[in-house]
Order: C-alpha cells, then sequence, then structure tokens
C-alpha cells in the first residue's frame, strides 16, 4: 500500500511540474481570465489546489500552513505559486515515504473547513481522496489551457507510469 501512495505523490508532483510549465506561457492576463472553471482562472484553480493540499497536509501531520478557505489566493504571481508548489510536492513526496504501515492503516482525526465539524477517518481511504483531488482540479486546469487555445496535455497516470520517473512504480 505504501509503494501505491508513494506512486501518487510522484506522480502529482511530475503533473503538477506539466500543468506549471503550460501555465508558464500565458500572460498575466490569461492566468487571471475567469473563464467559468470552478475556481475561475488557472490562477484560482492553481491556488485552490496549494490551499486545499496544505490543509490536508496539515490534518495529515499536524505541522504547516492551513488557509482558512478553499478558495484563499495564496500568491498572484505564477513564479510565486510555483515555487510554493514545488516545496508543497516535494513536502507530500517525503511524508508519504517516510510512512509506516503502521500509519497507513491507522486513523486521524481533524476538523473541517467548509461545515466545522470533527471527523475521524482512516488515513489511507482519506489520501486516496488527496490525491483523487489533485487530479481533479489538474483537469480543470487542462480545460482551461484549453479554453485559451493552448495545446493539450497528456497527464494520464499510465504515461507518468511509461516515464523514466515513473516505471519504478509501473
Amino acid at each position: 500500500m505504501k509503494r501505491h501512495f508513494m506512486m501518487f505523490a510522484a506522480y502529482n508532483q511530475w503533473a503538477n511540474a506539466r500543468i506549471y510549465d503550460a501555465a508558464g506561457d500565458l500572460s498575466d492576463e490569461e492566468f487571471g481570465r475567469n473563464v467559468g472553471a470552478f475556481f475561475g482562472s488557472m490562477s484560482g484553480t492553481l491556488n485552490h489546489l496549494l490551499a486545499a493540499d496544505r490543509i490536508w497536509m496539515k490534518r495529515f501531520t499536524g505541522e504547516g500552513d492551513a488557509p482558512a478557505a478553499l478558495d484563499t489566493l495564496i500568491h498572484k504571481t505564477l513564479p510565486a505559486l510555483r515555487a510554493a508548489r514545488e516545496a508543497e510536492d516535494r513536502r507530500i513526496v517525503d511524508w508519504v515515504g517516510n510512512l509506516s504501515p503502521e500509519e497507513l492503516a491507522g486513523r486521524f482525526t481533524y476538523i473541517t473547513v467548509t461545515d466545522v465539524r470533527t471527523v475521524s477517518q482512516r488515513l489511507s481511504p482519506a489520501l486516496d481522496h488527496f490525491f483523487n483531488h489533485q487530479t481533479h482540479h489538474r483537469g480543470q486546469a487542462h480545460m482551461i489551457l484549453t479554453v485559451l487555445g493552448r495545446p493539450s496535455l497528456t497527464l494520464d497516470l499510465v504515461y507518468f507510469q511509461r516515464t523514466e520517473e515513473g516505471r519504478q512504480f509501473a
């Protein structure tokens, strides 16, 4: 099971780098343009992903900054947002890599952001959600790039597994 989550942490880091590379070709206006995605723009979507990851990592580890809202604008510019994203991805990879089988089988308790209640659940299913959530919103980031006339990206997990970095997990 640990190898499974290590693969998703590595995939997450790889896919985020691809999205950020593509977003780097956007003008500042395009980066902030509301194109009707759930969080409006590429800026809103990428900020949401970072905010949500920080919230979950604070829940998982008890450490780090966690915004109070899912639509928090952490950084307005892509370079600052990318630096923060890369640091968070390294944090996720390192944390998952250090999880013990007992921790993966265990439970954790946290307070929700949207409706402020206490939840206790097993860690492994929460990690499934954590990585699935990232994939969901990267799909929206991909749609934003397409709407803005940029080329389509290949973000499929199987494509990652065929790369040099992903082959160790395939």
